[in-house]
C-alpha cells in the first residue's frame, strides 16, 4: 500500500469534458453520449460523469509533471498530487529526517522552483487539482496560488481541494506536525481564507479514507468523521471570522473524501447514511437550509489495506466491486473516484497499473448504462433497514465523543486512537482464524505463478540518484535567492503565526520570496511546538487473544533463560507515520506476555538505537512502508553494530520486493516480514524463536 495511502479530495466541478480536453473531443463525447441514450430508449440526459482521477507523484517534480501530463491525455479529468513525506511534515530534502525518504510516496516540492517544475505546460485556471497535504497545506496551497500567479491565472477560477483534515492525522497516517489547537487554527485560516478569495476551491477534505485504513468500522469511519467536521465548524464559528452568510458559504465547502471496502452493501449503505447524517448536522447543528450548502459532497479512493500481496491479481476484481459500491446509488454517488493500482501491495505501481484503473472508471461510466437511471435503491426495504441501522449507531457514538468535549478531546485523551487500534485487532484475528475470508491469503492458496509479477520493471522503484541530485538542486535555489526578501517574508510569516493573523498571505509572499518547506515548517514549529499523538496501544495485555498459549509457554520459558522478562522494541524509522502495523505488532508481542517498548512514529536510527541500549532490549522490530527500508535499515545496523548491539537481533516488516529482502539480510536482518504475512502469532513464535538462538549463541 502506498503511503499516503490514502488519500485526496476532489472537487464540484465535474465535467468529463474538461477544459484540457479537445473542443473537437468534446462534441464528439457529447454526441456519442446522446446517441447511446436514443440507442436505449431513454430521452432524458445521462448523470455526468464523476471526476476522474489517479493519486500520483514520485521521484522529482519533472518525471511527476510528465506522469501528468500521459495521465490527462488518457482521459484523466483532474489530478491528485501526493507528496512525499519530508513535503507532507514541513521538511527540506537535506533534513536528516528526510534521508532515504526523498520522492519515495510522493513528489518532493521544497520550494517555488518545484511547484513550478510540477505543473509546467499545465494551465492550472483550467485544471482541477487535489492535493493531500495536511498539516502543511497553507504552504502547499501558498506555493500552488504563487504558480498560479506566474501564470496569469485569475484565483477565483482555481479549481481543486487541498484535504486539510489534520484530525485524522493524528488517528491514522501521522503526518502531523503541531498541536491539535494551532493545528486547527492553521486549517481554519485556510477556510477562511479560501471562502473569501478561491471561490471555487474546497478548502478541507474531511479523510474518513485513512480511518477505515487503521481499522475503523463502518459505523466509526461515519461518526469520527462527522465528529471531525464538527470540530472543524466549530472552530471557524467560534473565531468569527465567516458569519452569517459567510459562515454558510463555509459549511457548502467542506468537503469529504470516504474509503470502500469489500462489504459491499454495507459500504453503499454507509455512504447514504453519510449523506442523511450530514443533512441532520447541517439543519439541526448550524441551521444550513440551503440545499447547495448542506450537500454531502465527497469523492473516494476505494481500499488499499484489503490488496493482497498473495495472488495480487485477484486485487482487480476487488477494486471494482469496491468501485461499484460508491457509484451505484444516485443519491450518494461519489463526486470523484481515484482508484489504487492492482499491485500496490507489492510497490510502486507503474504507469501501465494506474492507466489499468483509470481505464475500469472509464468503461463503468461510459460502456454501461449506470448513468441513464435513477437511485435503483429507493425503496428497498433490507437497504432502508441497513441505513438506519447505521445512522442509529453512529449517532450513538456521536453523542460519546460529544459529551468528552468533541473531536479534538477525543483525540487528546486517545479514545479515538485505541478504538481504532482495537477495531483493527479484531478485523486481523478474524483474519488469522478463518473468520473473515480473504480469497488467496486464508482460502484457496494454491496458485499458478503469475505472469504479471515478474520480469524486469515489474514494480516501479525510485532511483538512489534521485535524493542527492534534489539536494543538489535545492542547495542552489538556495544561493539563488535573496537572502533579504527571504527574511523579510520569514518575519512578517512569524509575526502572522504569533500575533493570531490568517497565515495565507504572509505564506504566499514567503512562496514567492523563495522560502522553502522546511524553513516554513521550521518558522510555524518555534511558534507553535511539535506533538506527539498517543499510540493507542495499551499496556494492559488482554488474556482472551486466541492461539497464543504455546507462544506464551515460549515467553516464558526464554525469559526464565534470560534472567528476566523478554523485551522487544519496536521502532518506527524516518518519516512513515502509518503505524497500523507496528501497533498490532507491539499489541500482539504484549498480549503473548513480551515486555514491549514502542514509542510511535518518526523516529531517527539514532534515537531507536539509544531507546534499544538504555532499554536493554533483547529484539528490535522495524516498520517501515515508505519504500525507505534500505538506506533506514542499513543506518541502524550500523549503529547497533557500533554501540556493541550486534549481538541484539533485528527484524524488519514492511512493503518489501525479494531483492530488497536479500540486500536487508545481508546488512544482518534476521527476519523480514511483508503483507503475505498476515499471521502475527507465527511472527510472534518467529521472534520468540529468535531471541532464543541468539541467547543460545551468546553462552
Amino acid at each position: 500500500m502506498r503511503h499516503s495511502a490514502p488519500r485526496p479530495a476532489f472537487a464540484p466541478a465535474l465535467r468529463l469534458k474538461s477544459a484540457s480536453t479537445p473542443p473537437t473531443l468534446r462534441r464528439k463525447i457529447c454526441r456519442s453520449e446522446r446517441a447511446a441514450a436514443r440507442r436505449g430508449g431513454i430521452m432524458t440526459s445521462r448523470d455526468k460523469p464523476w471526476l476522474f482521477r489517479t493519486y500520483a507523484g514520485h521521484s522529482t517534480a519533472a518525471e511527476s509533471n510528465k506522469l501528468y501530463r500521459a495521465n490527462l491525455a488518457k482521459g484523466q479529468t483532474g489530478l491528485s498530487v501526493a507528496f512525499d513525506l519530508p513535503t507532507q511534515t514541513g521538511y527540506d530534502s537535506d533534513h536528516p529526517l528526510a534521508r532515504g525518504e526523498v520522492g519515495k510516496v510522493g513528489v518532493p516540492i521544497s520550494h517555488l522552483g518545484d511547484m513550478r517544475t510540477l505543473f509546467e505546460g499545465i494551465p492550472l485556471a483550467e485544471m482541477n487539482t487535489s492535493m493531500t497535504i495536511n498539516a502543511c497545506a497553507p504552504w502547499l496551497l501558498a506555493l500552488y496560488i504563487a504558480v498560479a500567479d506566474e501564470q496569469g491565472a485569475d484565483r477565483a477560477k482555481l479549481q481543486g481541494t487541498t484535504q486539510n483534515d489534520i484530525i485524522k492525522e493524528y488517528l491514522s497516517r501521522g503526518t502531523y506536525v503541531f498541536p491539535p489547537a494551532p493545528s486547527m487554527r492553521l486549517t481554519k485560516d485556510v477556510i477562511v481564507f479560501t471562502t473569501e478569495h478561491l471561490p471555487r476551491w474546497n478548502p478541507m477534505n474531511v479523510c474518513s479514507y485513512h480511518l477505515q485504513e487503521a481499522g475503523a468500522t463502518p459505523v466509526q469511519e461515519l461518526a469520527f468523521a462527522l465528529a471531525n467536521a464538527i470540530a472543524i465548524l466549530d472552530t471557524v464559528k467560534k473565531s468569527g471570522e465567516a458569519e452569517g452568510a459567510a459562515f454558510g458559504e463555509v459549511v457548502g465547502r467542506i468537503s469529504f473524501f470516504v474509503n470502500a471496502g469489500m462489504r459491499f452493501i454495507t459500504e453503499m449503505c454507509k455512504m447514504r447514511a453519510f449523506v442523511d447524517l450530514w443533512d441532520e448536522i447541517c439543519v439541526n447543528r448550524y441551521g444550513i437550509t440551503d440545499a447547495k450548502q448542506k450537500l454531502f459532497r465527497y469523492g473516494v479512493q476505494v481500499n488499499s489495506l484489503g490488496l493482497t500481496e498473495q495472488q495480487p491479481e485477484n486485487n482487480v476484481y476487488r477494486i471494482l466491486i469496491e468501485m461499484l459500491a460508491v457509484t451505484l446509488s444516485k443519491k450518494a454517488r461519489a463526486r470523484a473516484v481515484q482508484l489504487p493500482a492492482w499491485n500496490e501491495a507489492l510497490g510502486l505501481p507503474r504507469s501501465f497499473d494506474q492507466q489499468w484503473s483509470l481505464r475500469m472508471q472509464q468503461v463503468l461510466a461510459y460502456e454501461t448504462d449506470l448513468l441513464d437511471y435513477g437511485d435503483i435503491f429507493d425503496g428497498s426495504v433490507e437497504i432502508d433497514r441497513k441505513v438506519e441501522a447505521l445512522k442509529a449507531e453512529a449517532r450513538e457514538e456521536l453523542a460519546r465523543i460529544e459529551a468528552m468535549g468533541g473531536a479534538v478531546a477525543a483525540i487528546e485523551n486517545s479514545y479515538m486512537k485505541q478504538q481504532l487500534v482495537e477495531s483493527n485487532t479484531r478485523r486481523l484475528e478474524a483474519i488469522e482464524r478463518g473468520e473473515q475470508v480473504v480469497v488467496g491469503v486464508n482460502r484457496w492458496t494454491e496458485t499458478e505463478p503469475s505472469p504479471l509479477t515478474t520480469g524486469e520493471g515489474a514494480i516501479l522503484t525510485v532511483p538512489e540518484h534521485v535524493e542527492p541530485e534534489q539536494v543538489s538542486r535545492l542547495k542552489a535555489w538556495r544561493e539563488a535567492r535573496d537572502p533579504a526578501a527571504v527574511g523579510a517574508a520569514m518575519d512578517a510569516l512569524k509575526r502572522a503565526a504569533r500575533e493570531g493573523g490568517n497565515i495565507m498571505e504572509p505564506s504566499i509572499a514567503c512562496a514567492k520570496a523563495g522560502v522553502t518547506t522546511g524553513e516554513w515548517g521550521t518558522a510555524l514549529r518555534e511558534i507553535f511546538g511539535e506533538y506527539r499523538a498517543p499510540t493507542g496501544v495499551g499496556r494492559a495485555a488482554r488474556v482472551d487473544t486466541k492461539g497464543l498459549d504455546e507462544v506464551r509457554s515460549n515467553v516464558e520459558a526464554v525469559s526464565q533463560k534470560l534472567g528476566r522478562r523478554l523485551k522487544f522494541l519496536v521502532g518506527k524509522p524516518g518519516l512513515d507515520g502509518h503505524s497500523n502495523g507496528a501497533e498490532q505488532i507491539a499489541v500482539r508481542a504484549r498480549d503473548a506476555g513480551m515486555e514491549v517498548v514502542y514509542e510511535g512514529i518518526r523516529l531517527t536510527p539514532a534515537e531507536i538505537v539509544n531507546a534499544a541500549l538504555e532499554e536493554s532490549v533483547h529484539v528490535v522490530g522495524l516498520s517501515i512502508l515508505s519504500g525507505s527500508h534500505v538506506p533506514l535499515v542499513r543506518d541502524v545496523m550500523e549503529r547497533m553494530r557500533a554501540e556493541g548491539l550486534s549481538d541484539v537481533p533485528v527484524v524488519v516488516g514492511g512493503i518489501i520486493p525479494p531483492e530488497d529482502e536479500a540486500q536487508l539480510r545481508g546488512f544482518g536482518v534476521a527476519a523480514v516480514y511483508t503483507p503475505k504475512n498476515f499471521e502475527l502469532n507465527r511472527i510472534m513464535a518467529d521472534i520468540v524463536a529468535i531471541v532464543d538462538r541468539e541467547a543460545q549463541d551468546a553462552a
